[in-house]
């Protein structure tokens, strides 16, 4: 399958990478950029307005994030290619990522080849994970390779765990996700059964130190800290 012509979203939090993105697409007169959205809530509305070949997909965003929008988007518009675009390399994502439906993984320090590349690939109905992380995720697998403690999370928990450092309340969270406080709660309390913490701090310390986020990443949820009340 070929197209000749490949319309694009593009989905990302920052404005300047978005229109870093777009910078680099526009001179291929095969790729389209149909769009834009700031946020995974936006990217599912305009996924089924504008309906694009490829969605390149940030993870890390406000709201429900790229780990949700992406297995809704996948589920409403099965035509829709996601492709991840990511600043984070930690090989635990790409896994999760593809089995909520992801086309293909590419991390934002990839050439303006490969990135035109991947979109090419995902649009034609193949799957795209950078080289770099194809190696790593190959090497997870390798007797005595080191393991990280977030391998044991399902995609539901790893989600569920990047709103929470990134300073969602339990109420928040539930809301965005269309389940109850009481459900998030029993995701939160598995976390850290499954990572042998206690808090929302030492689960934030544990993600920064295992690259999954990085400092920047976590935002102050105010003095009564996270919301925890279940119902």
């Amino acid at each position: 399958m070929t197209l000749s012509t490949i319309s694009v979203l593009i989905v990302d939090d920052h404005s300047l990478v978005r229109s870093g993105i777009r910078s680099i697409l526009e001179p291929f007169a095969d790729i389209n950029i149909v769009g834009e959205a700031s946020s995974g809530e936006e990217a599912i509305v305009l996924s089924r307005k504008l309906k694009p070949n490829v969605l390149l997909m940030d993870v890390k965003m406000p709201g429900i994030g790229g780990f949700e929008a992406t297995r809704k988007i996948r589920l409403a518009e099965p035509t829709v290619k996601v492709l991840v675009i990511t600043a984070c390399d930690n090989d635990i994502y790409p896994a999760r990522l593809l089995s909520v439906g992801a086309s293909g993984y590419l991390t934002k320090n990839a050439s303006m080849n490969e990135m035109v590349q991947a979109i090419r690939a995902v649009a034609c109905g193949q799957r795209y994970i950078s080289p770099r992380i194809a190696s790593r995720l190959a090497f997870r697998h390798v007797a005595g390779a080191e393991r990280s403690p977030f391998d044991s999370l399902s995609s539901r928990e790893l989600q569920v765990m990047l709103m929470i450092t990134m300073g969602t309340k339990v109420s928040e969270i539930a809301e965005k996700l269309h389940l109850s406080p009481k459900t998030i709660n029993s995701y939160r309390y598995r976390l850290f059964d499954k990572l042998g913490i206690s808090t929302d701090v030492e689960l934030t310390l544990l993600a920064i130190r295992h690259g999954l986020i990085e400092s920047d990443d976590v935002k102050p949820v105010g003095p009564s800290g996270t919301d925890v009340k279940s119902d």
